[in-house]
């Protein structure tokens, strides 16, 4: 069983420590995830693990012979390579293997009276043969296309050289190689933040199946809860383990945050009478001793630290603009690209007060619906009609990217909120920062020196700061950690405006939305009367989904489909039917016609290690060559079957 484990890890940058005395011990099938507040070293922990810093004191002992495979927040760059060829090089240790198979049956040829010799070279043949099998080596185009295509990736980008691809999309490269390593020991670090709703999802299906140790890091809330068993949360240096999902963690937490809190308080009434009590008698002869007692006692003392991530902090929208009950109106909006449809055809009426959730592949055009919503993209068909009185405000990454366009650049992060805030809000304004991860000095920086996150979560709290009716938000989770995204949502959902949203986060999704608009790119688009658990709850049963038209909207309640178009649609499914059931028995019959080979793979390979076959040159090459023709059918079996598939 594959182990990397940590004795008493203590690691310090200057001053500070980043981890203290931490024990941590992953193996095959665990599942963690790494918690703590913003800067606490979650990331230098993972390094720490995967052998790429050394810690200061401690021991870490990796299992002889385990892999590990670390996948970091960001800063991977490929190039040089196409896209499957970048892909294909996770397989490169288990083509070593192969060659040194090859070594092994050359060798056992020659060993003719070695018993010992030849016990061990059957022994290291058998591994490798195990590790290939379990390496999927064998049927590595079938797995290359599924983890690339899962990932969010087209046919049609397995040929483009890795440099076309942006920064999002590198990341993902590097996610599939991680995944495709097969590795014993996987950490991985927020790897859900460059990934849309039906990336994680498939992500969270392939991680269920991971026989490994696995740690991440993630602050997507919903991912966490369907892919760990244990939670360890780094705080001040120290981990803590907390066994089951991270509900149960915050739970757990909470109650043991409420207790810190009393503590807290009772230690600071403490503290003030003590310093009280030495201003008092300082200067008094007679009371000397007891002073410096109190005195010796307060240097002692251990405070009491309440961390950052788990201070509540409100932020309360300013109360939007009165407006007319119409919020927003579209009639026929559609958008090409070239020749690429991506929206068609759109009517929508949005009530005040209302929020909805745009969703869709990706592609499908959400981000391009909220653009022409928030009048940023003119090249469309059709026409957006505000009602009386809408007042809109616009986030989007794009924004973020302009943040120090102007004069702005030159101004500081606190600088910036001020100008625009009401006079009111002003004092809290320090405390809505650190909600939105500006700490201590951070809100002195200049908004020109500042990383793309940070410009991203200070234009959408700018946002949030100026009066408006209509919240279109595209992405508004991204960059934020579980506290900030929590802080958003209770502004959200206390706020009672219109909001048009989209987001990857599926907990964020679930709570905020309360009308979900599902898009598929160029083709017939759904509202449906509910929020997005509720959508996804009718996805089982077809016919709900969609079961009324986009426009019913204007008539303020559900209308059915006609009786001609649900005909249409029973045909069209009895057809679809019919299709599934004929792939079902080609797929049948080829998974017989893969078993009798693995099958026959297994029964040449045992003869391979028998004494008979490998004390003769002539027979191990028959073999040899017999095992190789299955292998080169198995793999034409595999893409019979991702062709049915």
């Amino acid at each position: 069983m594959a182990f990397v484990q940590f004795t008493g890890v203590s690691l310090a940058f200057g001053d500070r420590d980043i981890l203290v005395n931490a024990d941590i011990k992953l193996k095959s099938g665990s599942r963690a995830a790494l918690c703590g507040a913003n800067g606490s070293g979650k990331s230098t922990l993972m390094k720490v693990m995967a052998g790429i810093i050394p810690c200061d004191r401690g021991e870490r002992a990796l299992e002889k012979g385990a892999t590990v495979a670390y996948l970091p927040q960001s800063g991977i760059v490929h190039g040089g390579r196409t896209l499957w060829d970048e892909v294909k090089t996770a397989f490169s240790r288990f083509a070593a293997m192969v060659e040194r198979r090859l070594e092994v049956e050359n060798q056992l040829e020659s060993v003719k009276t070695d018993g010992g010799r030849t016990q061990s070279l059957l022994n290291e043949a058998e591994n490798i043969n195990e590790t290939l099998e379990k390496s999927e080596f064998w049927r590595m185009d079938r797995q290359i296309s599924l983890v690339l295509r899962g990932l969010g990736f087209e046919e049609s980008d397995f040929g483009s050289l890795t440099e076309e691809f942006s920064g999002g999309w590198q990341m993902r490269i590097a996610l599939a190689k991680v995944l495709l390593e097969n590795p014993d020991i996987l950490l991985l670090d927020e790897p859900t933040n460059y990934l849309d709703i039906e990336g994680r999802a498939w992500l969270e299906q392939w991680l269920r199946k991971f026989d490994g140790a696995l740690l991440l890091v993630s602050h997507d809330r919903y991912f966490l809860d369907v892919s760990v068993n244990e939670i360890y949360e780094l705080f001040g240096g120290r981990l803590k383990r907390y066994p089951g999902a991270y509900t149960d963690y915050e739970k757990r937490r909470a109650a043991e945050i409420e207790s810190l809190v009393a503590a807290h308080k009772r230690q600071q009434e403490e503290i003030a009478r003590s310093e009280d009590l030495i201003r008092r008698f300082r200067y008094k002869a007679s009371k000397a001793a007891m002073v410096q007692e109190r005195v010796k006692k307060l240097e002692k003392m251990e405070r009491i630290e309440i961390p950052e991530n788990l201070k509540r902090i409100a932020i309360n929208l300013p109360a939007p603009p009165h407006s007319g009950r119409i919020a927003l109106r579209l009639e026929g909006i559609g958008r090409s690209y070239g020749e690429k449809r991506v929206l068609s055809g759109l009517d929508l009426c949005i009530e005040s007060g209302e929020r909805l959730l745009v969703v869709g592949a990706n592609g499908a055009g959400k981000s391009t619906l909220l653009r022409i919503i928030a009048g940023a993209d003119g090249g469309h068909d059709g026409t957006v009609s505000y009602g009386a009185g809408i007042v809109s405000a616009y986030f989007s990454q794009e924004a973020a990217e302009n943040l120090s366009a102007g004069d702005s650049g030159g101004k500081t992060v606190l600088g910036c909120l001020e100008d625009e805030a009401a006079s009111a809000i002003v004092p809290r304004l320090r405390d809505m920062l650190g909600a939105f991860l500006f700490h201590g000095d951070d809100v002195f920086k200049k908004i020109s020196v500042l990383s793309g996150g940070e410009k991203s979560r200070l234009a959408l709290l700018r946002l949030l700061l100026r009066p408006a009716n209509l919240l279109i938000l595209d992405e508004p989770t991204n960059h934020l950690d579980l506290y900030a995204k929590d802080v958003l949502l209770d502004a959200l959902l206390s706020y009672t405006g219109t909001v048009i949203f989209v987001s990857h986060d599926r907990a964020f999704m679930e709570a905020l939305s309360k009308k979900t608009l599902a898009l598929q790119a160029g083709r017939e688009h759904r509202l449906h009367y509910g929020g997005y658990a509720d959508y996804l709850e009718s996805l089982g049963n077809p016919g709900a989904v969609g079961g009324f038209e986009v426009n019913a909207a204007e008539a303020g309640q559900k209308q059915p489909v006609p009786a001609a178009r649900g005909q249409a649609a029973r045909e069209e499914a009895k057809k679809s039917a019919a299709a599934a059931r004929r792939l079902e028995r080609a797929e049948s019959a080829l998974i017989e016609r893969i078993d009798a080979l693995e099958a026959e793979k297994r029964e040449l390979e045992n003869r391979l290690s028998t004494r008979e076959v490998y004390t003769s040159g002539e027979k191990s090459r028959e073999v040899s060559a017999a095992l190789a023709s299955v292998n080169a059918a198995l793999n034409a079996c595999a893409r019979e079957w991702e062709a049915l598939g």
